[in-house]
């Protein structure tokens, strides 16, 4: 079966979806993006995506900071979307991944007299990381890119490099991922996902103005904890040494999902296992992407 992109207003053969090399977003990372799942729920027969319109009012924030203007409104990325979704037919889990990018044929890293440009690629995929088990993670040698270098706070392509390189040490050393702090060594997040800790009964996770990503996916989590589970969660700096003694720990992200953490410098957290309160985050999670908890439908874009 053709698989579709939308790529300069058009929906396009995935196969002649190309940008030319010389193009800014190619040699400098400049562009913006999103990740965004789609699940698909058997007993409905109906794909559902999850949270669209939270993840575009993010791309524009994003696409501020980087002195971009994006062509369509929320409400237009929306029905793009789900257009593509039904287009390219999925009947299993999907991603897609929302791209404002500088697409002039020019040399020189300037964000001015530099035109925008947008695309929309989709794929299969399951699950990006194995939540069914407890992730073994260190503590990475590398810092966390800062507000006033290549800001966290927006989703910027080239800033991927810094994740890049914290995951790819983290695998070589035998770790699933790793913990990341920033310059004045307090924690920040994963390598690409959002960090939550248990601490006697309450989920304790990094700020907004922490150097991290605000995450579409930790928003979810944390009103899932209070308003379902009773769990309030307290947004405060954490030190290196907190992770070593909390309960559990888990990563959450649209990539990660929910991943909870079985340890971390190779100190078990808890007994080593998953533990309760991730696991029960965890499951609630995954009925409500999949549109089968009522009162969080309302998140969840049916695309047929």
């Amino acid at each position: 079966m053709t698989e579709f992109y939308f790529m300069d207003g058009q929906y396009v053969e995935a196969s002649k979806a190309m940008i030319p090399i010389r193009t800014h977003a190619f040699l400098y990372g400049t562009a913006v993006f999103e990740g965004i799942r789609a699940y698909w729920n058997e007993e409905e027969k109906q794909l559902y995506a999850f949270r669209v319109p939270e993840h575009y009012e993010r791309l524009l924030r994003s696409a501020k900071i980087m002195c971009m203007e994006s062509p369509y409104t929320v409400e237009e990325h929306c029905e793009i979307t789900k257009k593509l979704l039904a287009k390219n037919n999925y009947k299993e889990d999907c991603y897609m991944r929302p791209t404002l990018y500088k697409s002039a044929q020019k040399v020189g890293p300037g964000l001015y007299d530099n035109t925008d440009s947008y695309a929309l690629i989709t794929n299969k995929m399951g699950d990006y990381i194995d939540t069914s088990k407890g992730l073994r993670v260190c503590v990475s040698s590398w810092r966390r890119n800062s507000d006033n270098a290549i800001p966290p706070r927006a989703k910027v392509a080239g800033s991927y490099a810094n994740a890049a390189l914290i995951k790819t040490d983290a695998h070589n050393m035998g770790f699933d991922d790793a913990v990341v702090l920033d310059e004045a060594g307090q924690v920040t997040e994963g390598s690409a996902m959002n960090l939550f800790l248990v601490q006697n009964g309450k989920l304790v996770t990094t700020m907004k103005t922490d150097n991290i990503l605000v995450g579409v996916t930790r928003n979810t989590i944390m009103e899932l904890a209070k308003d379902v589970l009773g769990i309030e969660t307290e947004e405060r700096p954490i030190d290196r040494t907190e992770l070593y003694i909390s309960d559990e720990a888990f990563y959450c992200g649209t990539g990660a999902q929910i991943s909870p953490i079985s340890s971390i410098d190779n100190r078990n957290l808890g007994d080593g296992n998953i533990g309760p309160v991730s696991k029960e985050l965890q499951k609630l999670y995954f009925d409500v992407v999949k549109g089968k908890v009522p009162k969080y439908k309302k998140w969840c874009m049916p695309v047929y």
